[in-house]
């Protein structure tokens, strides 16, 4: 059937589609949602707490690492342990060492937790060293010799409690999954498969899932398994403006004649979605995936449940907010 420029949706035309290239990003951030949920203060200053493994002060003679610092309870936490030295008695030395502990009783020297040795020639600084390993309790030890030292080792912790990071980054896509599935929209920027059996009775077929940006291909392959793509613009045309997208014939050109391949034979990639980062989803959308995932997180003990029901929706409210975004479309 040859273009009319105007072109119907696909009816009766079997049709699947398949992901190519996920979502870079999430349209709520796993920060963005810890503050919603008020696990961070949203202050800086709030989010740090300090331990004083050894207090500040001049330090004895102290051989072979026997100067034991108070221990900290890193685990979920980032860690930074900061030597302060100040003035070392005369010719006299201060080694340091991180050490790390699964219980808090029996502690190891933590590989690379060693400061630089600290003599007269360089006294009087600063020295940090980021905790990277994976114990829950770290210490400091310290060896003095020669003379007496003045210096303090403090653990500084960033109190962005990390030990719910993983679960809260499974919800958000869960929940960010669902709600594409009432919109039937992709949210983030995301490269797709549609796979149709044969071409339209009509002038044009339906992109799913809205906010199309551009058709990447359009390929059709015969029953010998050989592929033909079609050339934009004077075989097909795309239909970015209206929602959903549509791939629209040609005046007087007609859709491809041949003898399909058993199974997905046309092949239409497309990219779509709001945009690449989070600020170009719609607030209501970012809002009602952040109430999906409160719900889920203060009930955990149903995830299981709820996810294999499909029924994360359930609050009237993330409806509403999801309603004016729904793409009403029939393929």
């Amino acid at each position: 059937m040859s273009g009319t420029g105007t072109g119907t949706a696909v009816t009766g035309t079997s049709s699947s589609s398949g992901l190519v290239t996920a979502p870079a990003v999430e349209p709520v951030s796993l920060q963005d949602m810890k503050n919603h949920l008020l696990l961070d203060s949203g202050s800086f200053d709030d989010n740090l707490s300090f331990v004083q493994s050894i207090v500040p002060g001049d330090h004895v003679i102290a051989a072979a690492y026997t100067l034991l610092g108070a221990s900290a309870n890193v685990l979920g936490f980032s860690a930074e342990v900061v030597l302060d030295s100040g003035t070392n008695g005369a010719t006299g030395t201060v080694d340091v060492k991180i050490q790390d502990s699964d219980d808090n009783t029996t502690f190891a020297d933590w590989s690379g937790g060693a400061f630089t040795q600290v003599t007269t020639a360089n006294d009087n600084a600063i020295q940090t060293i980021a905790y990277t390993g994976s114990k829950q309790y770290i210490r400091v030890v310290a060896s003095v010799l020669l003379a007496t030292c003045d210096f303090g080792v403090s653990i500084i912790k960033y109190a962005s409690d990390t030990t719910q990071d993983t679960l809260l980054s499974t919800l958000i896509t869960a929940a960010r999954q669902q709600a594409e599935s009432v919109t039937q929209r992709k949210f983030i920027t995301q490269t797709w498969n549609l796979y149709l059996e044969e071409f339209p009775p009509g002038d044009s077929f339906v992109i799913p899932f809205g906010n199309l940006t551009s058709v990447v291909s359009l390929a059709y392959k015969d029953s010998d398994g050989d592929s033909t793509t079609m050339t934009a613009t004077t075989a097909y045309l795309v239909d970015t403006s209206s929602d959903p997208g549509r791939i629209v014939l040609p005046y007087g050109v007609s859709w491809p004649s041949f003898t399909a391949y058993p199974f997905k034979p046309i092949t239409c990639q497309f990219v779509c979605g709001y945009g690449g980062t989070a600020s170009a989803v719609p607030a209501g959308i970012k809002t009602a995936i952040k109430m999906m995932v409160e719900e889920l997180f203060n009930h955990r003990d149903a995830i299981y449940e709820l996810l294999n029901s499909g029924s994360i929706v359930e609050n009237r409210a993330v409806q509403a907010l999801l309603w004016p975004y729904r793409l009403w479309t029939e393929m």
